[in-house]
């Protein structure tokens, strides 16, 4: 591998225009797809295997002019002071405004009047009008919104509050401002790091391009794969932040390769070939977490993990090509001014001990209180975790500002919390022998449950062979009082079932959320088993150790449980909510936590591999495992540190999301990365190091053989050159440096 990776470096680095070339030949390319493709439809949400996707199915097959699957918007009314929706002149208004939304567009499907459907509050107070279209919210023509938002204009005039809510408003999320604060801090980052504009400069450029490849490419498949808007906007997250890391690592590998006296070429070489290895099994971990996101069998998850895991793959690709052809262009000049200094100080000085060198001797001497302190410390944090409930957000979670979360809190307040979330009950009747005798035993039924405040009369299809009935139940769509209200519906369908022959289906986006949740729960473990243990396996062709992968799965999965904790105390029990634009709680989305367990692995394996190769590297050359400890932070401390910051200040960056899933997945990412590299890797990993001494790095015989050896450590790449093995740290003999220069 590190032979390979190696003259791989060696050819960017000399045929670097050409790798130039190539890779902006690659973004124009991409960039012209995305812009010459049609504009990209929601992605549909399907939940194989699951009632509510049997449901909704049946609904298209059966009631085909319904449009299960199009748009939907709600145009909520509330009287000014004391008078009445019923009032002849506030009536006028309404009656206007339903017949401008039904000749506002050729889209549209139906629009019930409020008066003759019942939509009218007991007390008088707020009416609303239901719209339905024929296509899904993505495919509504800005024609269309103006038309809805323009209805009521004119009736906000006459004094009533007008408020739109619905997914027919539903647009691209933003992310704002922040996206770009997240950059500029990792610009300042590196400059720091590096003390060079160059040095800064590069890590950025080729993991903007490495993301805007990776991002075009998303945007043109989009149609044809059928992909969704966060797609993209995840793929963007993850490959900003590991394509800034992996270039990190390999620029900072060959300025210490130039400092060691290295010719450039042979520097860059060198680089890729020890650095470059890390790159790539860290890509692999990331990589192999985002596939397996699959294993959910959600169609919507799995695709926004292939294509995250696309980006990631183009990621190491340029760190291993892209990056050592820009260092050619760059010169000397990737070495700031103290580094040039430093290079041509006398052999004989000694090198100032850095912090990280400092830190580490620290946790040698106190192994057992780090170790306490930061188990303790993370184990309290996710005390929370104990009390997460999962769910996915609806519109009750929308800033005050919008419309669409003003007209949820009319509905709530003049018809109560449940109107916002109605349940479609769908009655196959095909196999009763009296499908309007088991529909109205179905309706009875619902009637008399807790939790239910309306259910509305069987529709029957034109067939007669399906029934659908509107159930409105008492509480918030995320409540726990809806979830129960869904299973007990259910659970009387199979009676009812047994009785009459009709088979009862719960669907709407109510239930398509309890039971994606519910599938989200039990994949959770398989997932985990999947993720962790074929990263393990990775692990130990990397370390050639049982223990040292084994501590690094059992620290990730704190660093989690940690995180997770602090996602419940902050967006379910609201805790600094304001800080972070929390401005209504409610159960946690519930593909964030799988989703963050796969993200957040491959990035946790990232620390630890970058981190423990170079202590490896230092113990395979005959240094004492505590030596080899300090040598490895001496030398990998400060990127890994400066790699977390730019990971944190990326994923921080969507925190400022209009976008609640995007808010939440940006703030559990970024404490995640916090937790796990400055608590488990900075702290936890040495101090357990530190205890176990040469048994972290020992590996059964019988296992060895039967593991490949992949050199990732570059040993066989140093014998190769002529190295002796005391010059595996980076000090190559002259006989050396005379092979180097032949092969």
């Amino acid at each position: 591998m590190a032979t390979f990776l190696y003259k791989l470096g060696r050819l960017a680095f000399r045929r670097r225009r050409y790798v130039a070339l190539i890779w902006v030949a690659l973004l124009a390319l991409a960039g012209f797809g995305a812009a010459s493709a049609s504009t990209a439809t929601s992605s549909s949400f399907s939940i194989p295997g699951t009632e509510a996707q049997r449901a909704f199915d049946l609904l298209e097959q059966r009631f085909p002019g319904a449009s299960a699957d199009g748009a939907s918007a709600r145009v909520v009314f509330k009287a000014p002071g004391s008078e009445k929706m019923t009032d002849p002149a506030n009536k006028a208004e309404v009656d206007k405004v339903v017949r401008e939304l039904k000749s506002g567009s050729d889209q549209i499907a139906s629009v019930s009047d409020p008066y003759v459907a019942g939509a009218v509050s007991k007390n008088g107070s707020t009416a609303y009008v239901s719209v339905s279209y024929k296509v899904n919210s993505m495919e509504l023509t800005d024609a269309t919104r103006d038309a809805l938002e323009d209805a009521g204009h004119a009736a906000q005039k006459s004094g009533m509050t007008v408020e739109i809510g619905g997914d027919a408003l539903q647009v691209m999320p933003e992310t704002g401002a922040t996206e770009i604060i997240g950059v500029a801090i990792a610009a300042v980052v590196l400059v720091i790091t590096f003390g060079s504009l160059i040095a800064a400069g590069l890590p950025l450029l080729t993991a903007l391009i490495g993301v805007g490849i990776g991002v075009s490419t998303i945007t043109a498949l989009a149609n044809v794969l059928d992909l969704g808007s966060t797609t993209s906007t995840l793929a963007m997250m993850i490959g900003l932040a590991v394509g800034i890391d992996y270039a990190l690592f390999i620029v900072s590998r060959y300025r210490a390769e130039l400092a060691d006296g290295r010719e450039r070429e042979e520097a860059a070489g060198r680089a890729v070939g020890t650095a470059g290895s890390a790159v790539v099994f860290a890509g692999l971990t990331v990589v192999i977490a985002l596939v397996g996101l699959a294993v959910v069998n959600i169609p919507m998850l799995s695709k926004m993990g292939f294509a995250a895991a696309g980006t990631v793959a183009i990621a190491v690709l340029i760190a291993l090509t892209l990056v050592p052809a820009l260092l050619g262009f760059a010169g000397k000049r990737v070495l700031g001014r103290k580094a040039r200094r430093a290079a041509e100080a006398p052999d004989g000085a000694e090198a100032k001990p850095n912090m990280g060198t400092r830190w580490a001797r620290f946790v040698l001497r106190k192994p057992v209180w780090v170790l306490l302190v930061g188990v303790i410390g993370l184990g309290t944090i996710a005390v929370p975790a104990a009390s997460l409930e999962m769910g996915l957000p609806d519109e009750g979670s929308q800033p005050t500002s919008t419309t669409q979360r003003r007209a949820y809190d009319l509905l709530s307040e003049g018809f109560g919390p449940g109107f916002n979330g109605p349940l479609m009950v769908v009655v196959d009747t095909a196999d009763s022998s009296d499908g309007k005798t088991a529909a109205k035993q179905v309706t009875d039924e619902i009637s008399s449950m807790k939790g239910v405040v309306a259910v509305t009369p069987a529709q029957f299809n034109k067939a007669g062979d399906a029934a659908m009935i509107t159930v409105v139940p008492k509480d918030r769509p995320s409540s726990v009082e809806t979830e129960n209200v869904v299973h007990a519906i259910r659970d009387a369908g199979k009676d009812i079932k047994s009785d009459t022959g009709a088979e009862v289906l719960v669907t709407g986006s109510t239930a398509m959320n309890i039971d994606f949740s519910q599938k989200m729960n039990d994949a959770l473990l398989p997932y985990l088993a999947l993720v962790v243990g074929l990263a393990f396996l990775l692990l130990m062709v990397v370390f050639r150790s049982v223990l040292v992968p084994l501590k690094a799965a059992l620290g990730f999965l704190l660093s989690v449980v940690a995180a997770l904790g602090a996602v419940v105390a902050v967006f379910q029990w609201g805790w600094l909510g304001s800080l972070f634009g929390v401005e209504q709680t409610g159960p946690i989305m519930s593909m964030m936590p799988i989703f963050m367990v796969g993200v957040v692995f491959g990035l946790a394996m990232d620390y630890e591999v970058f981190l423990v190769t170079r202590m490896r590297e230092a113990y395979v050359h005959g240094e004492k495992p505590g030596q080899a400890i300090v040598t490895g932070f001496r030398h990998g401390a400060r990127v890994v540190t400066a790699a977390a910051v730019i990971m944190m200040a990326v994923f921080a960056g969507f925190i400022g999301s209009s976008e609640q899933m995007v808010k939440m997945i940006g703030f559990s990412l970024a404490i995640a990365v916090f937790f796990d590299a400055f608590v488990v890797r900075m702290a936890i990993v040495p101090a357990v190091l530190a205890l176990l001494g040469k048994r972290a790095w020992s590996l059964p015989r019988w296992l060895d053989r039967i593991l490949p050896n992949v050199d990732v450590e570059g040993e066989g790449l140093r014998e190769q050159l002529g190295e002796t093995p005391e010059g595996g740290t980076g000090h190559g003999d002259a006989g050396g440096e005379r092979e180097l220069t032949r092969v």
